[in-house]
């Protein structure tokens, strides 16, 4: 409209103006207030994790250490009930009870694993989400303050964090029964290569929905959305932006990979340095030792790698969504708005 300044105006204005050069960008927290190249969106994350440290380090620590402690426990009490039952006990089932009771011990144990990794991705994701929030903004934020904040939104956190990977599931289970079916019906070679083929078709269809979807989780904790409300909020700013989305969050996901390959490194040159010159005890104490050593040690290494990549990971995917918003919104003259209203 005449005589109102349009988003790229009102940038210039809110940002320093240089002599012969473009304005330069407020920047009062861990991002400037610009649309974000991929490798500012991974700097931010990693400030913010270096600017609130106590805060952000007292969260990770606190859901790593309570998760793994909990799944230790009960990966060694779900191992020792399986050995009780012998469902496999290294030879072949010989009755169809025997396998069912197997799988179901396999299955159980999986799901127990990962219900643990749910409970601590909801909370951190929440809490860290609010502390980026406030860091792009240069505000300080306590872990209670954090806790305060994202507490009522957890319920509709859990909420998208089930439905999202239950999509997918179904996304995957839809696209290999075909061929399952086929195989069960005697067509085993064709049931192969179609249960291949849908697996494959799932495959890209999930990704693209994950990523479609990837943005709802800062979009129901910052803009208090509900669960199917945050998801079209995600698709909307994803829409068109697809291929830039994937790539930065496969940045994080190689990230992640790189961190607890490092985690797991140091924990096994630490094994080998501690029972390398114990290799020659008897094999009954070794076995002893090794259950509830070999449990820690893995445990040692999760927790190691989720306290550095649960704050990249979330923090990544809040200044995602917010460099989405800028790109599409200009969101940035709301939050230089805000900043300034704040000093």
């Amino acid at each position: 409209m005449p005589g109102q300044p349009g988003p790229q105006q009102g940038r210039q204005q809110a940002g320093r103006p240089h002599w012969g050069g473009p304005p330069r960008a407020p920047q009062p927290g861990v991002i400037p207030l610009r649309p974000l190249q991929a490798g500012e969106i991974v700097e931010g994350a990693v400030r913010t994790m270096r600017i609130h440290w106590r805060a952000v380090l007292g969260i990770s620590l606190t859901v790593a250490i309570g998760t793994q402690a909990v799944a230790t426990v009960v990966d060694r009490v779900w191992d020792r009930s399986a050995v009780e039952l012998d469902p496999l006990g290294g030879v072949t089932p010989e009755t169809p009870q025997e396998l069912v009771e197997a799988i179901g011990n396999g299955l159980g144990g999986l799901g127990v694993a990962w219900l643990l990794s749910l409970v601590g991705s909801i909370t951190a994701s929440a809490l860290l989400t609010v502390i980026v929030s406030r860091a792009v903004l240069g505000r300080p934020v306590t872990a209670r303050e954090a806790w305060q904040s994202a507490r009522p939104q957890l319920g509709r956190m859990a909420g998208l964090m089930v439905l999202v990977p239950m999509l997918l599931i179904g996304v995957f289970a839809v696209g290999i029964v075909w061929g399952l079916l086929a195989a069960a019906a005697g067509a085993e070679q064709a049931g192969m290569s179609l249960t291949a083929l849908g697996g494959l078709a799932a495959m890209v269809v999930a990704t693209w929905l994950w990523i479609r979807y990837s943005l709802a989780a800062p979009a129901l904790m910052l803009e208090k959305q509900g669960v199917t409300a945050a998801m079209r909020r995600s698709a909307k700013l994803v829409q068109g932006s697809w291929w830039r989305v994937f790539g930065i969050q496969l940045i994080s996901i190689l990230i992640t990979a790189l961190v607890s390959l490092m985690a797991q490194a140091l924990v096994l040159v630490f094994d080998v340095f501690v029972h390398g010159a114990g290799a020659g005890a008897g094999e009954q104490s070794v076995a002893s030792a090794t259950d509830w050593a070999s449990l820690v040690e893995i445990g040692i290494a999760a927790v190691v790698s989720s306290v550095l990549t649960l704050p990249v990971t979330a923090g990544m995917t809040a200044l995602l969504y917010m460099d989405q918003r800028i790109r599409r919104e200009s969101l940035d003259l709301e939050l230089a708005r805000s900043a300034g209203a704040a000093t």
